[in-house]
């Protein structure tokens, strides 16, 4: 008899922690937001930018997956800590049809800009159905410079001395990064933009040495204890989530998105980064 109870009871048990583990990482998770702060050393670095702040927010992904009013509010709490700089990282919506345009309209009136810029790139959900619709870009784009957000597309400009370069999506249409890469100044305070971190290993950067920032992983949004995440959308498994120093000079930072393609996460909290500036001797 005592076994019997012994077997009851820890079935029970388990089943409780299964539906608490299931509650948690569908209702709980997925909107507990993790401001993550890092330093950000940047060779040839103006003095007027040290200690400044650049905040990264990355796959958004504004539609029909989730409760998008959480992106709001989590604009809001990041309003509130005043960044220097903002720039996003890609796929701004997961689209469907023209109502995520609309969406994307509604949130973004609340959108975090930087104080000095705020700067974007375009993730593979930006261009629609198969990542091939141009005018589902071309629209995005509007929106987010009507919304205050200046696009770069294989460009780069210079804003109070931090040079920041965009990567348009390596699985979309217009990703031809040589066309900035090729004119690259190692004299300048470079910054790179790129959405998908497989990107890193390719031949295309000319010798770059500094940061890269990256998202599309979702850091793989669940994760088991002392494993790696079981789905990762890049061919680098190496590309999961977080500092990574490449070896070559580069370092990337992969964000684990702010919003996410499917209401669940589990040991990979959304993410809004903070990049504390600081110059190379």
């Amino acid at each position: 008899m005592r076994r019997r109870k012994f077997i009851k009871k820890s079935a029970l048990g388990l089943l409780g922690a299964g539906l608490f583990t299931s509650l948690y990482s569908w209702q709980i998770e997925p909107f507990w937001l993790e401001f993550v702060k890092i330093k950000m050393p940047i060779k040839n670095l103006p003095k007027s930018l040290e200690g400044k702040v650049l905040m990264q927010i990355s796959d958004v992904h504004v539609g029909n997956r989730f409760d998008w009013n959480y992106l709001i509010e989590s604009f809001k709490k990041a309003q509130k800590l005043n960044p220097d700089f903002v720039v996003y990282t890609g796929d701004f919506v997961s689209y469907e049809n023209d109502e995520q345009i609309r969406q994307l309209e509604t949130v973004f009136k609340n959108a975090v800009k930087g104080s000095l810029a705020t700067v974007g790139v375009l993730g593979n959900h930006d261009y629609g159905h198969n990542w091939s619709q141009a005018d589902v870009a071309n629209t995005i784009i509007k929106t987010l410079n009507d919304s205050g957000i200046k696009t770069l597309r294989n460009e780069q400009e210079d804003f109070q001395g931090l040079n920041i370069i965009g990567i348009d999506d390596f699985w979309g249409i217009n990703f031809k990064p040589e066309k900035v890469m090729n004119r690259l100044d190692p004299t300048k305070a470079n910054l790179v933009l790129c959405h998908n971190p497989d990107v890193c290993d390719l031949d295309i950067w000319n010798g770059y040495k500094g940061w890269i920032l990256s998202g599309h992983t979702h850091g793989g949004q669940v994760k088991p204890p002392f494993l790696p995440p079981p789905v990762l959308p890049v061919k680098n498994k190496n590309y999961t989530a977080g500092k990574i120093p490449l070896e070559d000079g580069r370092t990337l930072y992969i964000n684990r998105a702010l919003g996410h393609l499917w209401q669940v996460r589990f040991n990979v909290r959304p993410e809004i980064t903070l990049f504390e500036l600081s110059s190379i001797n």
